[in-house]
């Protein structure tokens, strides 16, 4: 079996070549190997497998070709030493935090995360005996203040989870180094495409390759990207003992999903910075939140560590829930689903799906209004996404007024 890690040191080169490992028979899509188990030549070739000191994969558990080439694809795009899959992207944060901490450990997360981040935070890593703080993860002063002398990990999300803010990548990590901490960054919203954790000081990145990655609505899967001393340090053993193991299956399709997935993010970008600003001259919008508009609170340092302002914007209908619901409800084009990073379009309410388990007053200051939709763009024609949102507006002024 020989190797090819990528015919070109290009990210988009990379996404189409990288890490691909080719049978006698040459195929060129990558193979998938639907297998558990391994066979050995001999008793000694097995025990020297198992005890570390021969190459081969052992266990399906462990280790398979073709989620080993999904591995080496996406540590090649992200500038990483090592990069191990899991069954999901909720599977990857988990491991990323819970392989770092012991009781008495102490976590520091923004208070800005996706709602099953904050059970993991919150809930799941307190039952074992760590210690969670939840911080404004926008002020660097916040993260000063909670640093702990038994403070493990911090972690944070950016762009976040509905509402589009930014943290700053190098200022956290450099917080957390000062202190003997490691960052652990969900790079899910900007994609491996639009920013670069690792280059700006975080020591782990985690992605739900669910969504851009796949980004045809398909499989799920999550992978964490590390030097191979973090790798082998905190995530190797705790993968290969708890078993959250991405399928063969859905790592081939990650796969053939990483081929256009530089196409599509740029095509989803254009198509989120058009629909960003129609939105901002529509009277039935009150605010939009896209990183790519200089009216961003943190235009600056988006413009900074981002690449580009990403596929999703977030935006606040006035009318609140009522109006959201009708105007959401009137759009054709545009699905209602609570995933992103699709190749099709789609808007979900995050005060009642992805953030509905947080009281009022949690989602007041998170800035999650009853009145907010999130948008993931697709690579769908803008202009018909444009010709959608106008005429789900006045269907939606007229339901209301009718009532």
């Amino acid at each position: 079996m020989t190797t090819a890690h990528g015919n070109g040191s290009h990210p988009a080169t990379q996404l189409v070549h990288g890490g691909t490992l080719r049978s006698q028979f040459g195929e060129m899509s990558e193979a998938i190997f639907l297998t558990q188990s391994y066979a050995y030549d001999t008793m000694e070739s097995a025990e020297a497998r198992f005890k570390g000191e021969a190459p081969g994969f052992i266990y399906a558990r462990y280790g398979n070709p073709t989620v080993a080439m999904f591995e080496k694809r996406m540590a090649l795009l992200e500038g990483a030493e090592a990069a191990r899959a899991t069954a999901s992207g909720m599977a990857a944060i988990t491991a990323a935090l819970m392989g770092q901490v012991r009781a008495g450990d102490h976590v520091v997360a923004a208070r800005a995360l996706f709602g099953s981040c904050l059970y993991v935070v919150e809930d799941l890593l307190p039952r074992f005996g760590v210690a969670t703080t939840l911080v404004d993860g926008e002020n660097p002063n916040a993260w000063r203040a909670a640093m702990r002398p038994n403070t493990k990990t911090c972690f944070i999300e950016t762009p976040t989870n509905p509402n589009l803010g930014l943290v700053d990548i190098a200022a956290v990590a450099t917080i957390a180094h000062e202190h003997g901490a490691t960052l652990v960054v969900d790079n899910v919203f900007a994609s491996p495409m639009l920013q670069h954790p690792l280059q700006l000081g975080a020591d782990c990145v985690v992605y739900s390759t669910t969504k851009h990655v796949d980004g045809q609505g398909r499989c799920l899967g999550g992978v964490i990207l590390a030097s191979e001393a973090f790798i082998n340090t905190h995530i190797h053993n705790y993968l290969r003992q708890t078993g959250p193991a991405l399928s063969p299956f859905n790592a081939w399709v990650m796969l053939k999903g990483m081929e256009t997935l530089a196409l599509r993010v740029d095509r989803q970008s254009a198509n989120a910075a058009a629909l960003a600003d129609m939105l901002a001259e529509h009277p039935c919008v009150t605010k939009v939140l896209y990183p790519g508009r200089a009216d961003h609170p943190q235009a600056e340092l988006a413009r900074r560590q981002m690449k580009g302002g990403g596929t999703l914007v977030a935006f606040e209908v006035a009318g609140g829930k009522p109006a959201a619901f009708a105007m959401a409800n009137a759009l054709e084009v545009v699905k209602i689903s609570n995933n992103l990073g699709d190749a099709k379009s789609m808007i979900t309410h995050p005060a009642t799906t992805t953030h509905q388990r947080l009281t009022p007053q949690a989602r007041a200051t998170l800035g999650i209004s009853d009145g907010m939709l999130r948008l993931s763009c697709g690579i769908e024609d803008e202009r018909d996404l444009i010709h959608d949102f106008l005429q789900a507006f006045e269907r939606a002024a007229h339901l209301l007024a009718a009532e």
